[in-house]
């Protein structure tokens, strides 16, 4: 360490108040250095000097001038500042006790209103468990009974089980108006058997605030169609 760190620590060594890691390299450098003693019995003399001072005591007026300054510099502001400070006053009175029932109010309203937004446009109820019967606006469709898949050959040069998975679109009425073969053997023949199915399948359409609307779609699954090459 350099003279002039060991320095700025000797006030702090004096009076003990310097940590203990920095006291060891302190002291060991004013073991060698004779101008940082030097430095330390100047500040051990100053410290000696300033104990012996005695402590001035205020003035017994001290309290009343000081009053006395601050009301003078109150008197000397503006009109406009003065008239200014005691409207944010009276707007804090004022303010304040509503501000606690204010935040509530739009927080609740803000959760009100998330949701409303949900169960009108998402239609998923918050909440829901397995197998729970949705009370929420919108209803999704549903299937209500499905035909028999045929089962028997089609014309693919695939063999063994294959997993079809489609998704039908219900009108109002709950009839399948058209489907989408979304995986699995996509061939004139499983479409023969898949047009045959629907007209015999029945949904329940999608519900729009108690009422039947068009639009509703399902996803079909079928795991064990046979398909002979």
């Amino acid at each position: 360490m350099t003279c002039w760190s060991i320095r700025t620590k000797l006030p702090g060594y004096l009076d003990g108040a310097l940590p203990s890691r920095e006291h060891k390299p302190v002291s060991e450098h004013l073991d060698f250095c004779s101008d940082c003693r030097r430095e330390l019995e100047r500040y051990r003399k100053l410290s000696k000097l300033m104990g012996r001072v005695e402590r001035v005591a205020p003035p017994a007026d001290l309290a009343v001038r000081i009053r006395v300054a601050a009301s003078l510099a109150h008197a000397r502001k503006v009109w406009w500042r003065r008239a200014w400070d005691n409207a944010v006053l009276i707007l804090e009175n004022i303010l304040e006790p509503v501000a606690l029932p204010a935040t509530g109010g739009v927080v609740a309203a803000m959760l009100v209103f998330a949701v409303v937004l949900q169960n009108l446009f998402v239609g998923v109820p918050l909440g829901a468990v397995p197998n729970d019967v949705p009370t929420n606006l919108l209803q999704p469709a549903r299937l209500q009974s499905i035909s028999p898949f045929p089962m028997g050959e089609t014309d693919t040069s695939s063999n063994g089980p294959s997993l079809l998975l489609i998704e039908a679109t219900v009108n109002e009425r709950g009839d399948a108006v058209g489907y989408e073969i979304l995986s699995g053997p996509d061939n004139p023949a499983v479409r023969k058997q898949l047009d045959h199915m629907m007209l015999f399948t029945r949904f329940r359409p999608q519900m729009s605030f108690g009422r039947p609307v068009p639009g509703g779609r399902v996803i079909l699954s079928f795991s064990e169609i046979r398909v002979r090459g």
